[in-house]
C-alpha cells in the first residue's frame, strides 16, 4: 500500500536560509537514491518560518529504507539545529 507523509517544520527566525540549504540537499539525496520514494518535496508554508515536506512512498518498506538511510540520518541531524521544536508529522495510507 502506498504511504504518504506530511512533515511540518517550524524554523528559528533568521535561520531560514541555512535550513533550506540543508533541507534541499536532503530532498536531492532522497530523490536520487531512493527508488521506492515516489515524491519528496520541500515546500515553504504560508506562515513565516514554516516548511512542509511532502512525501509519498510505494510501500512501508520504502518508508523504512528512507528512515534508515545515511542521508536522512545525517542531514536530518543538521536540519535539527535550525528547527524550532520537533516537526509535526502526519503519516497516512493512500486509499485510492
Amino acid at each position: 500500500m502506498t504511504r504518504a507523509t506530511v512533515a511540518t517544520i517550524k524554523v528559528k527566525p533568521g535561520q531560514e536560509a541555512q535550513f533550506e540549504a540543508v533541507a534541499l540537499k536532503l530532498a536531492a539525496a532522497v530523490n536520487a537514491n531512493e527508488p521506492g520514494c515516489l515524491l519528496y518535496t520541500l515546500n515553504k508554508g504560508e506562515e513565516a518560518s514554516t516548511y512542509v515536506f511532502m512525501e509519498r512512498y510505494k510501500d512501508e518498506d520504502a518508508v523504512k529504507a528512507h528512515r534508515a538511510s545515511d542521508h536522512f540520518r545525517t542531514l536530518g541531524r543538521e536540519m535539527g539545529a535550525f528547527m524550532d521544536g520537533p516537526p509535526a508529522v502526519l503519516r497516512m495510507t493512500e486509499l485510492g
